[in-house]
């Protein structure tokens, strides 16, 4: 029944992660509640996620609605921002990331109302002074603490009129990077526990094709409306923590 569990939060995480981001609320609360350890929660997640976001974005790689040298942009400084980020972890309190994470996700929010964060048309995304920057700092956000980051990028994205499926793509090129290095860590340092982490990655697996064809579904009236949902979900959760921080 456990394994059932896993399974299903696995495939739901994964299906509203892939659309908009903020996956991590569904699984990581939960396999906390059911008394999984901190680290082998966070762990379980990274791994899958790995997995989950390279599934998602090869099917829409293989379809050439995105094109290698914008994943290779991505991936680079997705790689080097999480690599950096978690790096200087150690030196900040969870205090002060999840205050930051309030700040940025709240920016982003305020951002969308003023109608900047409209997905467009464009079919070529290149990185440039600008949007390079914010990636890599949503890398560096991602390696310190970690949630909202797909959909901090997902705003990034629409801010530059890229189509929304490509955004999708993109995003989950992002995740892949950010969460190989943390992956190889948890594995390297023995804080899996294999057996939910492989349910946990096949029902992520399951939840990121589904949100793949649901993406292609979707219009962007719809995705903006759900985009700003769970960007206020996450602001009350990280203010409740921050909150119970003090």
């Amino acid at each position: 029944m456990e394994y059932l569990l896993f399974l299903l939060i696995g495939i739901i995480g994964n299906v509203i992660g892939t659309l908009v981001g903020g996956g991590g609320l569904i699984t990581l609360p939960t396999m906390m509640l059911m008394g999984v350890p901190v680290h082998s929660a966070i762990g379980a997640n990274k791994v899958s996620n790995m997995v989950s976001a390279f599934s998602s974005f090869y099917s829409i790689y293989k379809r050439k609605e995105i094109a290698w040298a914008e994943m290779r942009a991505v991936l680079l400084v997705s790689l080097i921002g999480g690599t950096f980020g978690g790096l200087f972890a150690s030196l900040m309190s969870s205090q002060s990331l999840t205050f930051i994470a309030i700040i940025l996700l709240g920016f982003a929010l305020v951002m969308s109302f003023m109608g900047g964060a409209d997905f467009g048309d464009n079919e070529r995304f290149t990185m440039n002074r600008i949007n390079g920057p914010i990636l890599l700092g949503v890398g560096f956000y991602d390696g310190m603490f970690g949630p909202g980051s797909s959909t901090l990028a997902l705003y990034t994205y629409a801010h530059e009129k890229i189509s929304y499926i490509k955004a999708v793509g993109l995003s989950r090129v992002g995740v892949f990077a950010m969460c190989s290095g943390a992956a190889i860590t948890y594995i390297a340092t023995g804080k899996i526990e294999w057996p939910l982490t492989l349910i946990l990655m096949v029902g992520s697996t399951i939840g990121a094709q589904i949100g793949i064809v649901l993406a292609r579904k979707v219009n962007a009236k719809q995705v903006k409306l759900l985009l700003r949902i769970v960007t206020i979900v996450l602001i009350v959760q990280l203010v409740y923590d921050f909150i119970h921080q003090l």
